[in-house]
């Protein structure tokens, strides 16, 4: 049966509409994210409050020194020596293949010897050239070296937190300075090995009127 052709005038039929497509469900996305974002913050507010608790302070304390700057003058480590009077011995020979890597502080057998910085102590040992000695770790992760003591502060050890000032041993002549007159052998070691203190200690006895401790 043959179509009727279209009414002159006529309204044509309209096309049929496509069908509309579901809308996505981004609800497991979105709970996905907020869980993650919820995770997150759980694990930076115990972090946080794990890094301000005691048992974290020598963590902080290695952070800290490492990002401070290297100091630009020294205190002291003897009590009662002007660094005015103490001898720049720093390069000079010692035997046939060494160079002296600090400057020796002369002073009576049992004088204090301090930190002259705030410090991790990384080493406390006798033995070889140095006796009895001392290593601290203090600003820009410097090593600052305390040899020939004659004995170590009281209960003294790896991992202690030094200031400026803290006791550290007492003058001595151990190591290969057996039978020298009594003295510490100071030293600091950069990344690029050891460097002359002895303006270091001097520029803080000018800043400080060279008054001995």
């Amino acid at each position: 049966m043959s179509e009727s052709p279209p009414t002159p005038g006529a309204t044509p039929p309209a096309a049929p509409k496509p069908a509309r497509k579901p809308r996505r469900d981004y609800t497991p996305q979105l709970r996905a994210t907020l869980g993650f974002v919820f995770w997150a913050a759980l694990f930076a507010a115990a972090g946080y409050w794990a890094w301000h608790q005691p048992f974290m302070a020598k963590p902080r304390a290695i952070t800290a020194l490492s990002a401070a700057p290297a100091p630009e003058s020294l205190p002291m480590p003897v009590d009662g020596v002007r660094a005015s009077r103490v001898a720049d011995t720093f390069g000079a020979p010692r035997g046939r293949d060494r160079q002296h890597e600090g400057v020796d502080i002369f002073a009576p057998r049992g004088t204090p010897v301090r930190s002259t910085t705030d410090g991790l102590v990384v080493g406390v040992r006798e033995g070889g050239l140095g006796g009895k000695q001392v290593w601290v770790m203090g600003p820009g992760r410097q090593r600052h070296y305390y040899a020939h003591l004659d004995g170590f502060a009281d209960l003294l050890e790896v991992g202690d937190l030094v200031r400026p000032g803290d006791a550290l041993g007492v003058v001595g002549d151990t190591g290969n300075a057996r039978g020298t007159p009594p003295h510490l052998h100071y030293g600091v070691y950069a990344s690029d090995g050891a460097f002359d203190p002895l303006p270091l200690l001097r520029g803080h006895g000018a800043d400080n009127g060279d008054a001995a401790r």
